[in-house]
Parts: structure tokens; sequence; C-alpha cells
């Protein structure tokens, strides 16, 4: 086996865990009940995992109280809640998951403080003193009792105490990582109290010290702690993160300090640092979207390990399996942590251990499907993978009467729709017009941060070779004559970018364009369009250090995008200043000239010098073709982005699935 140290055992406290894989905690919106248990999705979720391979599974957060800080019900699961109920459902849980092999602790909330996102009306958010609110810095937290920091550390002994009983096999603890509770009370910029909880580093550490204090007391000196564990904030100020390689003041914790924390928690009796660096103001570090590097929290991890002799978990882009084998090889981690991997493949580590690399369906990290829907839905999901967190609702099931379905269009939502056709017995085939499955994402998917893009297609390129699915390229479909032996059609022929007239200046082109062959085109580059694609157009050529600006019509950058997450968003707009490429907002390109483009902002008009300009300004999808085989009476669904031109990869992705599944 070529990986074989990653499916070698190790200890966590007195728990031997089968292989180095851990599955990594998410918030599991959608996978609670109104009484704080975990609902049927949440064991399908955590089963399906579990039948997947992985080692150990973290299911989190879950809430141990609800009094000094409030929650909604049904947001998490919470044990203390009503125990009874708790267990009833937990105990189906930890027994099925253990029936693979695979441990499974619980990760037990001290609380949100001033980074939640929910409070009641008339209440303000909770914090170790009176600091600002992460998300309206007008609004000054209250500052917690030291009596309610005592109720929190009982309650988190009491929760998991139920835990342990329901079938658990230890207690992750959130956390002393991204800007939670427990790391406001330890960071000196948020931590004024003048009580035992403040002032020296050993008191602003004191709350997570009574916490596993606390468990043990009441589960045992061998039930299993573990501290989810940041070692560095990257906050330059209150709401303001430092990117990588940026020179910034450390306004949260630095690394040293953090080195010396990790050692007195270990002191203190945990069993383990589940380690990453970062906080919420600094959000994109703890939920890396795809312009991070692979590995990115392996270097400070590496430091940890360094201070600490327990075992130290490593999350954060770790889905490449040569990263995570060089890490363990290298003693810079020593188990391997995969979050949103697992929701776009349950079984990754099945596969891996197979040999079947090919198969493994890639997480994009694009976070519309998880980190995005819970923020703005409390629900997650997976882009790519329709069924996570739905696995029986979304289960493929076998047809009764196969038909024969054309699958016009070759993208990401024709594969898809293909892919899903055959599997439930149907007999599909792709009618493409161009020489290559993939779309739009051949294109998308060329600057080297879309990397994992790339890696979509050529597992839809697999997945319809493996299948034997037929795919006639070169197919121009024109009308119901082209698709007589079809029972029914799948149109998925995408959408075309807007072409917006300027002059015979300049050559003017489209960013797909430009990001497939940027060496085809002259610089400076002018792009017109500040949204998604055109601010990832504008990053990928500031970095190969092309001269770039963008122009935007409206006041802001990527205002009108889809549910882009917010972690994403941010390190997107904060990249593109750190690259300092000029934005010109509330800004309309007018026309070209010989030398560049003319354009009409609020102080008037200016002229922009450019070599090529870019025209990002949305797609349009065609809906000719859909008409025509509606009026020969043919039976027609369109998916994805041949709908309206405003889709994305999950809105292609959860289309094709949805129609294809229900044939």
């Amino acid at each position: 086996m070529r990986y074989e140290e990653l499916f070698t055992p190790l200890l966590i406290g007195k728990c031997q865990i089968k292989n180095r894989y851990v599955m990594e905690p998410m918030g599991p919106a959608g996978l609670a009940d109104g009484f704080g248990a975990f609902n049927q999705r949440a064991v399908d979720f955590y089963t399906e995992r579990a039948r997947g391979g992985v080692g150990l599974i973290i299911a989190g957060m879950c809430y141990a109280e609800n009094a000094v800080e409030w929650h909604a019900d049904g947001s998490m699961p919470c044990p203390t809640k009503a125990p009874v109920l708790f267990k009833r459902t937990a105990i189906e849980l930890t027994e099925r998951v253990h029936a693979y092999g695979t441990k499974i602790f619980i990760q037990l909330s001290a609380g949100f403080g001033r980074v939640t996102n929910r409070f009641r009306p008339g209440d303000r958010p909770i914090a170790p003193s009176e600091i600002p609110y992460r998300w309206d810095s007008s609004i000054t937290c209250r500052a917690i009792s030291t009596e309610d920091v005592g109720k929190i550390v009982r309650s988190l002994g009491e929760a998991a105490s139920i835990s342990k009983a329901a079938g658990f096999d230890g207690v992750e603890i959130h956390a002393m990582h991204e800007g939670y509770l427990i790391d406001q009370f330890a960071m000196e910029c948020c931590n004024h109290r003048t009580d035992q909880y403040g002032g020296s580093l050993e008191n602003r550490i004191r709350f997570a010290v009574e916490i596993v204090q606390e468990i043990k007391k009441t589960c045992g000196k061998d039930f299993p702690v573990i501290m989810r564990y940041s070692s560095k904030s990257f906050m330059k100020d209150f709401g303001v993160g430092a990117l990588p390689g940026e020179e910034f003041e450390e306004m949260g914790r630095d690394l040293k300090e953090g080195m010396v924390i990790a050692r007195m928690l270990q002191d203190a009796g945990y069993d383990g640092l589940d380690g990453d660096v970062g906080c919420y103001d600094s959000w994109y570090w703890n939920h890396p979207p795809m312009y991070f590097e692979d590995g990115l929290y392996l270097p400070f991890n590496r430091e940890l390990k360094k201070h600490v002799t327990i075992p130290v978990l490593t999350a954060g882009r770790m889905d490449d399996p040569e990263v995570a084998l060089r890490a363990v090889r290298t003693k810079a981690t020593d188990f391997v942590g995969l979050a949103r991997p697992l929701l776009a493949d349950a079984h990754l580590v099945n596969k891996l251990l197979k040999g079947e690399e090919r198969d493994i369906r890639p997480c994009l990290s694009c976070q519309e499907g998880c980190i995005g829907r819970l923020k703005k839905y409390l629900h997650i999901s997976c882009a790519v993978n329709p069924a996570a967190c739905r696995e029986k609702d979304f289960d493929l099931k076998r047809t009764n009467m196969p038909e024969k379905v054309g699958v016009i269009g070759g993208g990401i939502a024709g594969c898809e729709a293909a892919r899903v056709l055959k599997l439930r017995g149907h007999e599909p085939e792709i009618f493409e017009k161009s020489c290559r499955l993939g779309g739009k994402l051949y294109q998308a998917g060329a600057p080297d941060f879309k990397k994992d893009d790339s890696r979509l297609i050529r597992w839809y390129e697999y997945q319809i070779e493996k299948l034997k699915i037929p795919v006639h390229f070169g197919a121009n479909i024109q009308g119901a004559e082209d698709m007589q032996e079809f029972d029914r059609i799948i149109i998925a022929t995408g959408s075309e970018p807007v072409w917006i007239k300027l002059g015979q200046g300049v050559i003017v082109v489209h960013a797909g364009d430009v990001m497939e062959h940027p060496e085809k085109y002259q610089d400076p580059f002018v792009i017109v369009g500040g949204g998604l694609v055109g601010c990832e157009t504008a990053l990928m050529l500031a970095k190969k250090g092309k001269r770039v600006c963008i122009v935007e019509a409206l006041p802001e950058l990527m205002a009108v995008n889809g549910p882009t997450c917010y972690a994403n968003r941010q390190m997107l707009i904060d990249l593109i200043r750190f690259f300092r490429i000029p934005v010109y907002e509330s800004s309309r390109a007018r026309q070209t000239d010989e030398e560049g483009l003319i354009i009409d902002t609020a102080e008037g008009t200016k002229h922009v010098p450019a070599g090529t300009v870019v025209l990002s300004v949305g797609y349009r999808a065609d809906q000719k073709l859909a008409e025509e085989l509606l009026r020969a009476g043919k039976e027609v669904y369109v998916a994805g982005e041949a709908k309206d031109g405003s889709g994305n990869i999950l809105q292609s992705v959860w289309d094709a699935y949805e129609i294809a599944s229900g044939l």
C-alpha cells in the first residue's frame, strides 16, 4: 500500500483509532430536533462516513447549556436539554458507527460569545468583557459573571457525562479556536477581567483548564478530552484579518504565546490538540477557500508538535493523500483531518485504501453547500454531492422502467444527469457540441487556485467512462428530428457570456478566454465587471505579474453574486487589495480607443490604459432549443445554467441530480 502509514492505528489517550483519518467537526445544522437530540439525518450522515472508512468521527458542534448563552431550539444538538431524548438517538448513532470499527467523539461548545450570529431581541452577545460584537461593531457585548463561567464549566461536565452514557468515546472542547468564547477568554485583547479569569496568562486559560478538570471528574481520567485549538489568530484588529505573507502586528494570539498555551493545556490534562490558526476576525483562515495552499496549517502544527507530546490533529485542505502522507511521515501531524472532503465523498478513505484515487469526488473549497448554507439556512450539504446530510432522502433507487434519455450538453449538469440516470438503470447518451466534457469549468478551473475544478472534470470523465455512457462530441442538436429515439430529454447546454459593444479600439474578449489562455493577450488588462468571475480573473492575472484593474458598475465588488460564503468573498476582496489591483467602483465602461478604455466614474470621465479589455458582465441562457423540443411534444427538462444563465456549480449539480433521480 502506497499510503500504508495513513492506515496505522494510534492512541488518543487510551482510545485506539484504527487509522489516521479523522472526520473533523462541522456545525450539525439541520441534524438536530427541537429537543436537542440528533435526528435521523444525523444518524445516517455520520454512519455513512463510518462506512466510508474514517477512523474517528468528531460529531460537532453541540451546545452544553442554554442559560448563560441562548441558542434557538433545533439549531444544534444539546445533551443537557432533554438527556433522555438525547441518549435515545445518540445511542443509535454511536452503535452504528462502532459497527464499522470507527470511534466517535462529540464536540461540546463552551459558547460563541462575541462571534455568535444569533441572539434574542433586546439582549446582547456575551463575552469575557465589554468588547465589540464581531458582526456589528456598534453593539458592545455584555461581560458574563464569574458565576456564569462556573455554570458553563459544570454544564460541560454534565454534557460529557450524558454523552459518555450514550456511547461516545471521547469529547472535543469547542474551543480555544477561531475566536469562540474560550478563545476570547484566552486572548488579552478580548479579556479585561479583574477576577480569577483575567489578567495573567494562567488566569486567562483558567476557563479551559477547569473544563478538562470537570470532565475528567465526571467521566473518569481515562475518558479522552481534546481541544480544538488555534495557535495563532492572524488578527490585525477587531473585524480585520491578515493574509498569508502579509506583514502585520498581531492583535490576538501570536505563535510564541500559542506554543506556551499548548503546553499548559497538555499539562492541564488534555489528551490531544486539534490544531489550526485564525479567528473570526480572520475567518478565512479557519474555513480556507481555494485561494489557500494545500495543508495550510502544517507549518504551524509542525511547530506545535515540538512543544507537546499529546497527539496533534490537522485539517485544512488535507484531501491530497500525498500531502497527508508527507505530513505524517515528517511528523508535522499525527492525524489527518477531513471535513468538507467527506461531504463531497463519504467513502474517500476506503477508496484511498483500495487504490481507487480516480474515483474520489473532489471537494472544491467553494463552501457554497457547506459553510455558506450553514450560515444562511442553518443546514449543511455539499455543492458536488447533493445527498450529503440527506443520505436516505436522496438515496438513488433503481428504476423498474428503463428509458433512453438524451442529455444535451456535456458540462457539469449534463455529466451529473447522465451519471445518476445510468446508476438508476436508465440508458442516457450525452450530446456535446464541443470536443470535450466539462463545459465552462475548463476555463474556470484554469487558474492555479482552481485546480480542484479541473479535478472535478476529470472525475466526471472517469465516471462517464466507467459507466460506459455514450458521448457524441461535435453534436449540434437543432431540434426534435435529432432526438427522435429518446423518451425524454434533459437540456444542460449551460449559458453564453453576455457581450457588450465597446467600439473598435483595443481587443475585447470574455473572461473565460483570458482564464484559459492568458498568454494570448496583452496587458494592461481592464476587467469590466467585478463579480466572482471578474475578481478571480483579476487575481489570476495579478499573481502572474500582469497589470490589471477592475471596473465595476455597482458601489462594491461581488455585490450581486449568488450565496458566496463570507470566507471566500472576504478573502478574495482582501487579496485584490493585497495585490494592489485598482478598482473603479460605481463606474461604467463607455468605449474603447486605440490605447485603452474610456469609463464614466462618479467623478467624471476617465481614460484607463489597456492592452486587452476583459468582459465579465454575466451569462445568458438560450431557451430556443427547449422551446422547439416542447413544441414538438417532447418531455423536456432544463438543468443548471441553461435555465436562466445565473447558475453556479451547486445549482448545476443539484438540478441535474434532482431531475435524474426522479425520472
